[in-house]
């Protein structure tokens, strides 16, 4: 075996081992990429034959985690590993975006390339070393790429930049990308920030290219050495004279429509007659229009993208006619659903989201069992995209791959604006239905959601609003335009797409792709601050629409509360068996959760209205109180005795009403005024500190009668000599004569002598 083994040092005491010609060898390309316990398996494999008359790169990226890889059995009935979860797919995704520009133009072979996660260390993310895995595979592989990428996680912990951090260290950063770049190039970005400057975000994205650098050398380092030979492959079938013919008759008229600034279907229709009238003047039999459709069709994109180009660099003008920086109009609506927690439309241009808010209990939290983690999620973002919002007549097929993407860029700029637990008890589902697209429906799901969240009265701590930015270079003549509010013509036939979500305070996420090589800093740099003014622009549209959360959730709302207890009451709030919250849920027709975390009680309450939360929260928290001296509770009478009653002020603990405290009035028989089951007001006078009996009254909460007179209190250590009953008046009488030592001296003891 030719085993080439190479060594990355990440500066920190870790290395990363890259390993070939060992395992999978009938794979075009394969790696073994480890960083402690994490293994990867990286495979490509691409067709011998190429389809000449293809006009696209026919690549498919798969991510998996294999359950053994973390020692344990995947979920379901079949316990086998099946359907990807959307961490593998956005994972998938990440390393497609950065490899697909590494293909030549014309290179049209079926290609595949997969990434299993074969062992797993709890602190290493996989998903950082997975696009360098999979462009490893391509380098020592015989498939023709221009150059090798690679891609890291970046993230500023404690105000330090940190290149693939831990899980903990990832929980604590206020940014969190991941970054894919050539040697000399950026070409992707992904990730969220807590509010963070532009300035502050490309010095992350500057740190992460100049760790990637030292990767992708390696790389070239192990084809030199493994002997690697690209493949010849069957190039594009071309027509330099229809070609040449296309532009010289065409360019000119698709210019000119171009400029008429026509809305996308009357454009697309008036493109589409342009090409159409030109293939009825060649006169083509169906045999030979056949033959040549193909190349009709992709000369005349080389001259639609060139003319759209020329016209925005030479003439500032785009296809709708705006200016560069010029946002299309938007109008915006909330509570548009009359039945649904919350909602909103936001419509920009030919771009049009419904957003809707639900809020639910925590028995509608998302149960998360990856690989490497498992846990719950209590904020979901749903992305839909139905073919009719491009006029397409498509049947649905579930969930696409792009849905998943653009759902979670929008999932990452809304949750860093939501709530504590403790402000927002509530489970919250944000969806976006997409009813029009032509440019950033990702942006406007941002946008939507957040007035749908506000409309549902949750306190998020600032509103978020997000854009799509674009970008026209020419290196010939080093001229370029960064585009605000791109469309879907501007995406496909520009250099970038650069999607950035936040508030007025900063950041908080943001995904780009680049096609272009050499894009400088200070591109970057106008792209964002562009943004930045765009972004301020949508939201300000936004807030005169509504411009804070509600004061209070709809009627229908469930009525929920989130609150701690301490870890030694939870099971007095369960009960033996569950029958204490079972009966507090049948008396207040609510729902009552119990979680154990950090060592405290986290309790959820939920019910259809705020009565039945209120008494609900009453009787928990009341199971929980502890008596304070000087408060007022509702007892309820639980015994009665000869000398008072026994009242119970909280569940579990009652207190002596004595006769004395009962009334002003005095009384002499207790079951005369109270019986058992009663409802009385009482005050705590005192608690015992050594045995913890607690002393009542209720003559205290009620006023003296008129005309009382307060029996004086008896100073403490003076011995009464007031008149009583059979002795005259003088205090105990005589002894008895007989008695030895008695006397007749008045009842008073002689001085004993010792």
């Amino acid at each position: 075996m030719n085993i080439i083994t190479k060594e990355i040092d990440l500066g920190d005491g870790r290395k990363i081992t890259i390993e070939t010609g060992k395992v999978a060898k009938q794979a075009d390309g394969s790696v073994i990429l480890r960083q402690g316990n994490t293994v990867l398996l990286a495979t490509v494999c691409s067709a011998k034959e190429s389809n000449p008359e293809a006009d696209f790169m026919p690549l498919t990226v798969e991510y998996q985690e294999k359950y053994y890889a973390n020692g344990r059995f995947p979920g379901g009935f079949l316990k086998r590993e099946g359907k990807a979860s959307d961490y593998e797919i956005l994972t998938a995704r990440l390393i497609d975006r950065a490899l697909r520009p590494l293909f030549p133009k014309d290179y049209h072979s079926e290609t595949f390339v997969n990434v299993y996660l074969l062992s797993a260390d709890k602190e290493t993310m996989p998903d950082a070393y997975a696009g360098l895995a999979a462009s490893c595979a391509l380098s020592v592989s015989d498939v023709p790429i221009q150059e090798p990428i690679a891609e890291v996680r970046v993230a500023r912990v404690d105000g330090k930049i940190v290149i693939n951090p831990t899980f903990e260290q990832t929980a604590k950063a206020d940014i969190e990308m991941v970054v894919g770049a050539t040697f000399d190039n950026i070409l992707m970005v992904e990730g969220e920030m807590n509010e963070v400057s532009e300035a502050e975000m490309l010095e992350a994205i500057k740190a992460a290219h100049e760790a990637i650098k030292p990767m992708c050398q390696i790389q070239k380092e192990m084809a030199q050495e493994k002997g690697v030979v690209k493949r010849e492959y069957e190039p594009e079938i071309s027509d330099p004279e229809l070609q040449q013919k296309i532009k010289t008759e065409l360019y000119q008229k698709i210019y000119d429509t171009a400029k008429l600034g026509l809305g996308k279907q009357e454009r697309a229709e008036a493109f589409e007659k342009i090409e159409q009238d030109f293939i009825e003047s060649l006169g083509l039999t169906e045999e030979e229009l056949e033959e040549k459709q193909i190349l009709i069709d992709r000369y005349f994109h080389d001259e639609l993208r060139t003319a759209v180009r020329r016209l925005i660099l030479d003439e500032g003008k785009r296809l709708d006619s705006r200016k560069t920086d010029e946002i299309r109009p938007i109008w915006c609506e909330a509570d548009v659903l009359p039945s649904v927690h919350g909602s909103a439309i936001f419509t920009r241009g030919e771009t049009q989201s419904l957003a809707t808010c639900t809020l639910g209990t925590k028995l509608d939290e998302q149960i998360i069992d990856n690989v490497l983690e498992t846990g719950r999620n209590n904020f979901l973002l749903h992305y839909n995209f139905p073919a009719f919002a491009t006029g397409e007549a498509k049947a649905a097929r579930g969930v696409s791959r792009r849905e998943v993407g653009h759902g979670n860029l929008a999932h990452r700029a809304l949750k860093k604006v939501l709530p504590s637990i403790e402000e927002n008890p509530y489970t919250i589902r944000v969806v976006s239905d997409i009813l029009e697209s032509n440019g950033s429906s990702s942006m406007a799901s941002v946008c939507g959601g957040c007035l749908a969240l506000m409309d549902a009265g949750v306190k998020i701590k600032r509103p978020v609003s997000g854009i799509a930015m674009g970008l026209i270079t020419d290196t010939e003549s080093d001229k370029y335009a960064v585009l605000s509010d791109i469309l879907g013509d501007e995406d496909h036939l520009g250099d970038m797409d650069f999607k950035v979500a936040g508030t007025p305070e900063g950041i908080t996420a943001c995904q780009m792709d680049i096609k272009v090589d050499g894009l400088s800093y200070e591109i970057l740099a106008k792209a964002l601050q562009q943004a930045k003014e765009g972004r301020a622009h949508i939201l300000n549209i936004m807030l005169q629409t509504i411009d804070k959360p509600r004061e209070d959730y709809k009627p229908f709302v469930p009525r929920m509360e989130k609150f701690t207890i301490a870890k030694d009451y939870i099971g007095a709030v369960i009960g033996p068996g569950g029958k204490i919250i079972q009966e507090i849920q049948a008396q207040t027709n609510s729902v009552i959760t119990i979680d154990e975390v950090d060592g405290v009680g986290i309790v959820s309450i939920s019910a259809v209205n705020k009565e039945d939360m209120d008494a609900a929260v009453a009787k928990v928290k009341a199971i929980v109180a502890e008596p304070e001296i000087g408060e007022v509770y509702k007892g309820i009478v639980k015994s009665i005795v000869e000398f008072g009653a026994f009242v119970e002020i909280l569940p579990g603990k009652e207190g002596l009403l004595h006769v004395s405290e009962i009334d002003w009035k005095r009384i002499e028989n207790v079951s005369e005024v109270l019986k058992e089951g009663d409802e009385i007001d009482v005050k705590l006078l005192d608690i015992d500190k050594k045995t913890g009996k607690l002393k009542l009254s209720h003559k205290v909460l009620i006023p003296k009668p008129e005309g009382y007179v307060e029996r004086p209190a008896r100073p403490q250590g003076e011995r009464p000599f007031g008149p009583r009953p059979n002795n005259g008046g003088f205090g105990r009488g005589p002894r008895n004569d007989n008695r030895q030592g008695g006397n007749n001296n008045g009842g008073f003891r002689p001085k004993r002598e010792f």
